[in-house]
């Protein structure tokens, strides 16, 4: 048996409701549905989890790996895709698309307000040279940027090939017009750009985050802007988003700590905020994108069924 838990039942208390989708062997997941242990206890003949994303910090893979259960992930799929929104929030900040349209709409045709800035000849910060942060630098290179980079893992031959250069993450943060994050999810990176850091930017700056909401402090990144540092913004993910989906948690388990709830309230502040752009954990979705994550996926599951599983990260 095989059940999809889409982005509708990411919810804690759906995956453990007991007999809520039988007793699969096969389970395909999005980011939004968490796999815990006590998830994992509900599914005893549970044998292959199939994420339909290149990251798995949703899944507990310890427990995976103590019950013998296989995770596969799609490795490859968005690099180009993630990276094309990064530049349009970027696009859209700099050349301020978003009011630009408001006042058209209204009939005004003034330019009040609406003066924007070049990207040629600025200094694009890339922070985590993977896959994405790749496409993102020859994205940048094509504007006539300047790039240069941060990685706890140098590439200095793939630096010599692109044209760009590694400093320390204060030293990018200090140099950089745009820093654009390409980092995941870690234990090492939550709240990496947190407010000493954000303020170590160019009050100038742009802040853009297309990876993962946990790698900015969302109280601090409100701070920083109330102070007027930071000319823009731009997220497509939010550290509380899943939450944000379904407001009612406001009153659930899930928001007994304070913090969780101040760092809600404080990602409902940026969706309003003036120099802020946020779409929806949108980056992925494109119609090629999603090709290729069900084609991975799918391939995912046959390997495993065939007895010889891919992408296993467990």
């Amino acid at each position: 048996m095989e059940r999809e838990l889409g982005p509708g039942t990411y919810s804690g208390k759906h995956l453990d409701a007991a007999g809520d989708i039988g007793d699969p062997e096969i389970l395909t997941v999005f980011i939004y549905s968490p796999v815990t242990s006590e998830v994992l206890k509900k599914y005893p003949s549970l044998k292959m989890i199939a994420t339909l994303s290149t990251g798995y910090d949703h899944i507990d893979l310890t427990a995976c790996h103590d019950r013998g259960i296989i995770v596969s992930n799609v490795p490859s799929y968005g690099e180009n895709t993630v990276a094309e929104q990064a530049f349009a929030l970027l696009l859209a900040l700099t050349r301020k698309i978003v009011p630009s349209v408001n006042k058209t709409r209204q009939g005004d045709f003034t330019l009040d307000g609406l003066r924007g800035v070049d990207l040629h000849g600025k200094t694009f910060g890339v922070i985590g040279t993977g896959r994405i942060g790749q496409h993102a630098i020859r994205m940048a290179k094509g504007f006539g940027m300047n790039v240069i980079a941060f990685d706890a893992k140098p590439n200095t031959a793939l630096a010599m090939e692109l044209g760009y250069t590694y400093h320390s993450l204060e030293d990018v943060l200090k140099l950089a017009d745009v820093v654009s994050l390409h980092a995941p999810a870690l234990p090492s990176t939550l709240h990496m750009m947190n407010e000493e850091r954000l303020r170590l930017m160019k009050p100038t700056a742009y802040l853009i985050n297309t990876a993962r909401g946990t790698l900015v402090d969302t109280q601090a990144l409100v701070r920083v802007l109330e102070s007027g540092h930071l000319a823009g913004v731009g997220l497509d993910v939010l550290e509380e988003e899943k939450a944000i989906l379904e407001e009612r948690q406001l009153i659930s388990e899930q928001f007994a700590r304070t913090a969780d709830l101040k760092t809600m309230l404080a990602d409902h502040a940026l969706l309003d905020h003036p120099r802020v752009i946020i779409t929806p954990h949108n980056a992925f979705n494109t119609r090629e994108a999603l090709e290729r994550i069900l084609r991975t996926t799918i391939d995912n599951v046959k390997g495993f069924i065939a007895g010889t599983p891919t992408n296993v990260v467990t």
